[in-house]
């Protein structure tokens, strides 16, 4: 067989690419018997005595790859538990829930529809990343895989109910009260995941978009672009609803909306997220992403807990997590994962706590916010397209030498009240800024804009 036509479709933390001229089924079964040898060399066994777990999500072309990868794994002689049509974060519970060898998801996540792609993880849901397994994957079918051995064999499972009482096992549900929450799921895959559990919580729902559809009629199923969100922050003030929550297409990240309609900006929803993970694990260690506010580490240690920040991206995380036996981390993307999920991220659990935090504190969304919106400035991300990268950084270096410099990740540093973070992305010529200010939105401003003028000169 031969190489993969476009090997662009391998990214830093999945596999991406569009349906049918960059990944068709072929390609797939490519992908699903190279990942079968990959997690066969980490875990030192045959491939006939490995067990994997396969998903997919809501995609018009979802159960067309999924049968490709399914038959990719099962003709590499391994024996595959197919879940069926379940959100990224349900895959993520079989393979840890049953102590599988890995995965695979059959997913886009949030892009549009004409994708189609696949989220890889080996034991203990841990991903593969672009630094660790999927180059890996493309180089075996590079190299040539023959042809098939077979000899596998394929067990149908359901783990709705079991997913849905693990996750409510992180929330007293009883203390939930009845509020009146706009739910938009996108046409993706948080309707089927999550709406069974807020509906036994007794609360009103308001429901948008519920219903997977790969069409994806109502709008991109990516909440994190402000065109997507323009909906829900409308309804939940049309609603008078004490919060809209919004999902991605393969629900594994949730974003919120206050009463008055406001976005919440992740570095918030980390810190307030992560002082509900204090206030049940004592003294806990949180990690937090190098783009975050402020707020994040002022809130763990005023709570009592240990903050670390770390690198972005999942694969970062979740294997630090392990390392540091982390409780809860928390990305500005909304990205949250939680130890006791084995430190995998979800969309469900983050829900579930701030419905909780909500009613137990008594107080409306945007009055737990008001403190960290009135404090800490931020600009959010912001792209500019940049050639030479490495060069570009070590302009800002150059310029910022007397502030306190750190390279975790990109280029940050930090001053007593303001601080950045620049850093490359993964896939595109683009740099990427996060800058906050401990002073006013207007320095926030004037610092922004005289930082982005070095990156843009």
């Amino acid at each position: 067989m031969s190489a993969i036509a476009n090997p662009g479709i391998f990214k830093a933390y999945d596999i991406r690419g569009l349906y049918s001229t960059e990944i068709d089924a072929g390609t797939a079964e490519l992908i699903g018997r190279a990942f079968v040898r990959v997690i066969a060399e980490l875990e030192h066994k045959p491939a006939g005595e490995l067990r994997l777990g396969l998903g997919y999500d809501m995609r018009l072309t979802a159960p067309e790859m999924a049968a490709a990868y399914r038959e990719g794994m099962r003709g590499e002689g391994t024996t595959v538990l197919d879940a069926g049509m379940v959100a990224t974060e349900m895959l993520y519970y079989l393979v840890g829930s049953r102590e599988l060898d890995g995965g695979l998801m059959c997913t886009a996540s949030h892009n549009p529809k004409d994708y189609t792609g696949a989220k890889l993880v080996g034991r203990g849901a841990l991903p593969l990343s672009g630094d660790a397994g999927l180059s890996d994957v493309r180089d075996k079918i590079d190299a040539g895989l023959g042809e098939a051995p077979g000899g596998g064999t394929v067990e149908e499972v359901s783990i709705s109910a079991e997913f849905a009482e693990a996750a409510m096992r992180f929330i007293d549900p009883g203390q939930v009260k009845p509020l009146r929450v706009v739910v938009d799921g996108g046409n993706g895959m948080a309707g089927p995941m999550v709406g069974p559990l807020l509906e036994g919580l007794g609360l009103d729902l308001v429901e948008t978009y519920f219903k997977p559809d790969g069409n994806f009629p109502g709008h991109a199923p990516n909440p994190l672009l402000p065109e997507n969100r323009e909906f829900i922050m409308r309804e939940v003030v049309k609603q008078d609803a004490d919060l809209g929550i919004a999902w991605d297409g393969d629900a594994d990240r949730c974003f919120f909306i206050d009463e008055q309609g406001a976005f919440v900006d992740g570095d918030f929803l980390t810190a307030l997220l992560a002082d509900s993970m204090l206030s049940k694990n004592p003294g806990a260690t949180i990690l937090y992403d190098v783009r975050a506010s402020h707020a994040v580490p002022d809130t763990v240690e005023r709570a009592g807990g240990r903050a670390l920040m770390n690198r972005v991206g999942h694969a970062f995380f979740k294997s630090r997590m392990r390392g540091e036996h982390a409780a809860f981390g928390g990305e500005v993307s909304g990205h949250y994962y939680f130890h006791d999920f084995y430190c995998a991220d979800s969309g469900t659990i983050p829900a579930l706590l701030i419905l909780e935090l909500l009613s137990a504190r008594g107080k409306r969304l945007s009055e737990l916010l008001e403190p960290y919106r009135s404090k800490y400035f931020i600009s959010g991300e912001i792209n500019s397209e940049v050639t030479d990268q490495d060069s570009k950084l070590e302009d800002l270096a150059a310029r910022y030498s007397d502030g306190c410099q750190y390279h975790l990740d990109g280029l940050s540093v930090e001053y007593e009240d303001w601080h950045f973070n620049v850093r490359p992305s993964n896939t595109e010529p683009l740099l990427r800024l996060c800058l906050e200010s401990l002073r006013s939105p207007e320095d926030m401003v004037r610092r922004r804009d005289e930082v982005l003028a070095v990156i843009r000169s």
